[in-house]
């Protein structure tokens, strides 16, 4: 997955070494384009002809998940790297931000994939499936479902009327705000689908001022553990940017949102499901909550869940990886596990900002990698800092940063609110001095 996702692997290498009783690295394979890399043990393939036609020669680009990973797949020097690895021992195991059929390496004899299955995956990342599954068991927006544009064109028309705050129109597969639109005339849904992007998911837009999301860890179809509640940071009614924690909702309706979400994860289970995932709502401003879609993945803010929780919780309890493991290979959680507080005293708070451009932009600066994420929510929980700050994963300098590309992340922790949102701030504030005018 892309280097945003890298911090959960690291995470498990520790446990992962002591349950193996070997040492153990994580060698990373990623998609993201930046004009120079400071990790170790990282492979970035080699674009698809395709994808090289499409883009410049200094271009940073997001690339097609699908691609990246049938590209991945069939990597002669990424198989000849299996098979050297295999010479020394039994089994390889493959650690995915998101399960996907398009990799196909855990085929091979001795390879393993650590985490959901990828067909299960599939299925309840597809939000009309979820919301199918879950009507009359949870409390989701009025929807429909339309198998091709025809339909589309013809259902909204009809529930323009009484639907009067606009109309949420979605592919089934869309994430983050990609593939989706608020709706108020119809000539928005004209332009914005086509054909090929059926079938869809519509739903009555709901005015709400919180977006809460939850994310929660399924080990069979009785066991979930919530790690927590973030509320994310929405921009334009759709457009994921990032998230903060803990979450400013009063701790009855954080109660509410956690078991919603272990019905979710119980459901999930008896389907198969084991591994991470998240569940996202809304919240009205008289307090009713409002389904919105399950993620069958890790989030974006997995890594800073790890980190917090490795400050609240008791020395030696498992992480999210490390209850992944276990659900996934042995269909429990270990006995050490400890759930936090739902609505936890926090020593610390943390936030998180997704800078990503809208129009194709050229880079005229670039940020050093920042480093040790984990290490700064130690020193921020023990009070040796009272706040900071990184930017993480900037492109780099002399880069023409294609639309809905990560240029760079911005990560704060504090010892209050005020604290991360000033961080947020200055990380953003530097990176805009990296762009030119």
């Amino acid at each position: 997955g892309e280097l945003k996702s890298l911090g959960p692997a690291n995470f498990l290498s520790r446990p992962f070494g002591q349950i193996t009783d070997k040492r153990v690295e994580c060698i990373a394979i990623v998609p993201d384009i930046h004009a120079q890399y400071n990790y170790s043990n990282i492979i970035v393939p080699g674009l698809d002809p395709e994808e090289e036609m499409r883009r410049d020669l200094s271009a940073s680009f997001r690339r097609d998940t699908a691609t990246f990973l049938r590209t991945v797949s069939a990597d002669e020097s990424i198989q000849a790297l299996i098979d050297q690895i295999l010479t020394h021992q039994d089994e390889l195991y493959i650690y995915m931000f998101e399960s996907a059929t398009d990799m196909t390496l855990d085929q091979r004899k001795g390879v393993y994939l650590l985490g959901p299955e990828k067909e299960l995956a599939k299925k309840f990342n597809n939000k009309a499936v979820q919301f199918e599954l879950l009507d009359s068991s949870i409390p989701l927006v009025d929807f429909r479902i339309c198998s091709s544009r025809a339909e589309l064109l013809k259902v909204t028309a009809q529930l323009r009327a009484v639907w009067q705050d606009g109309i949420f129109v979605s592919r089934v597969y869309s994430a983050a705000g990609s593939g989706s639109i608020i709706t108020t005339a119809q000539s928005e849904v004209e332009s914005f689908f086509s054909d090929n992007d059926a079938p869809f998911l519509i739903t009555r837009y709901i005015p709400h001022e919180h977006d809460p999301t939850v994310l929660a860890v399924v080990a069979n179809d009785h066991d979930v553990y919530i790690a927590g509640i973030a509320d994310q940071r929405i921009e334009g009614g759709n457009r994921f940017v990032g998230s903060s924690w803990p979450s400013v909702l009063a701790p009855t309706i954080q109660a509410e949102l956690a078991a919603y979400t272990r019905q979710v994860g119980q459901l999930l289970g008896r389907h198969g499901y084991r591994g991470i995932f998240g569940c996202d709502y809304i919240v009205t401003a008289d307090g009713q909550v409002r389904f919105i879609e399950i993620n069958a993945r890790k989030q974006g803010t997995t890594y800073e869940f790890c980190c917090a929780l490795e400050q609240i919780l008791p020395a030696g309890s498992p992480s999210l990886p490390e209850l992944e493991y276990y659900a996934v290979r042995e269909n429990r959680f270990p006995a050490t596990m400890v759930e936090p507080p739902i609505a936890p005293a926090p020593i610390l708070y943390w936030g998180t900002y997704n800078y990503k451009l809208k129009e194709r932009r050229r880079t005229c600066g670039y940020i050093p990698h920042a480093e040790r994420e984990q290490e700064r929510f130690a020193c921020v929980a023990s009070g040796r800092l009272h706040k900071d700050f990184l930017v993480l994963e900037h492109v780099g300098s002399e880069m023409e940063v294609w639309p809905g590309t990560f240029l760079a992340r911005v990560v704060a922790i504090g010892k209050d609110p005020r604290n991360v949102e000033e961080g947020l701030e200055l990380g953003r504030k530097l990176i805009e001095l990296t762009i030119e005018e």
